[in-house]
């Protein structure tokens, strides 16, 4: 039966992570681009 609770902690684990790993992935999604940056890729584009 310790096989079957280990396998239980286990994915627990891993879906905590799976969770916490999409959290992180939205917010940085959402997150604006810096002007900086967009000059930069502006610059770059002007230039080809």
């Amino acid at each position: 039966m310790t096989a079957k609770r280990d396998d239980r902690r286990r994915a627990a684990v891993e879906k905590q992570i799976d969770e916490n790993l999409k959290r992180v992935y939205e917010q940085d999604a959402t997150d604006q681009i810096p002007d900086r940056f967009l000059d930069l890729l502006k610059k770059l584009k002007d230039q080809e």
